[in-house]
């Protein structure tokens, strides 16, 4: 009896320090945030990735941004929106990431 309860109790404490011992990496390198805030920008932009903007989304992001007349937005096949918009007068071609990254060239 003694035997049985000394292995339980040794099993139990092994379980529970590979648990502790686990860890899993970060999403991302912890500089760099999930979603772009008007103040911040990933220098990588456009990044690709799974996007979960509507296009009205879209649109609206890059209206907010201070562009105007987002025509032709179409999600391309590496999860960016990508459209034409006018700022300042000159037109522009805008591209929107999942992080809600604008870019534009």
């Amino acid at each position: 009896m003694n035997k049985l309860l000394i292995t339980a109790a040794f099993v139990g404490a092994s379980t529970l320090a590979a648990l502790a011992q686990t860890s899993t990496a970060p999403a991302t390198d912890g500089d760099t945030p999930a979603v772009a805030t008007p103040d911040s920008k990933n220098a990588t932009a456009p990044v690709e990735g799974a996007n979960s903007f509507t296009e009205d989304q879209a649109r609206e992001r890059i209206v907010e941004a201070g562009y105007a007349d987002v025509t032709g937005l179409k999600l391309d096949d590496k999860g960016v929106w990508r459209g034409t918009a006018m700022k300042d007068g000159k037109s522009f071609n805008v591209a929107l990431d999942y992080q809600g990254n604008i870019t534009a060239n």
